[in-house]
């Protein structure tokens, strides 16, 4: 029987790492396989996408669309994945439902900005849910099932005409 301090891997089965740089007799001496000369035989190169003094290709690619900075990143959950939860008994009906909830019953993975409710999926069970935005389809699934949605996003208000 063997013990725990002797086991060890087959010969053959893991090989050293490379030492470059250690002398002719290892086959990686002298310029430790970099070449010779030039800028990328020295240390502290960054030569990341440049091109030689060419116009390198990601500016020369057209710049398409915006990415807004201050855009809400939501956490998504359709109707049926509600379903399928209630099902199996990771969230109770009759609690209310907001983002915590939905989280310690692994629901979703975080909370992020909020939670917008999706309308995919037919839900069957009367829900208290809160959460930061919904769908039109998925508020009209809710109440025509005996639920209450409340959303908790604020809704620009129109100016008020002067008069």
């Amino acid at each position: 029987m063997t013990k725990l301090n002797e086991i060890r891997d087959n010969p053959g089965s893991h090989k050293g790492k490379m030492r470059v740089g250690r002398g002719p007799g290892s086959g990686k001496g002298k310029t430790a396989g970099r070449g010779v000369k030039g800028q990328k035989s020295r240390s502290g190169v960054a030569i990341h996408g440049f091109e030689g003094g060419q116009m390198p290709l990601h500016m020369r690619m057209p710049k398409r669309g915006f990415n807004n900075p201050f855009a809400k990143k939501l956490a998504e959950v359709n109707l049926w994945r509600l379903e399928q939860a209630i099902e199996a008994g990771k969230l109770d009906p009759k609690q209310p439902i907001d983002g915590k909830v939905l989280v310690a019953a692994g629901v979703i993975r975080r909370e992020r900005d909020g939670v917008r409710l999706l309308g995919e999926g037919e839900l069957k069970t009367k829900l208290d849910i809160t959460v930061y935005s919904a769908t039109a389809s998925a508020a009209k699934a809710v109440e025509a099932a005996g639920g209450t949605l409340t959303t908790t996003a604020k809704v620009a208000e129109p100016a008020a005409a002067e008069a």
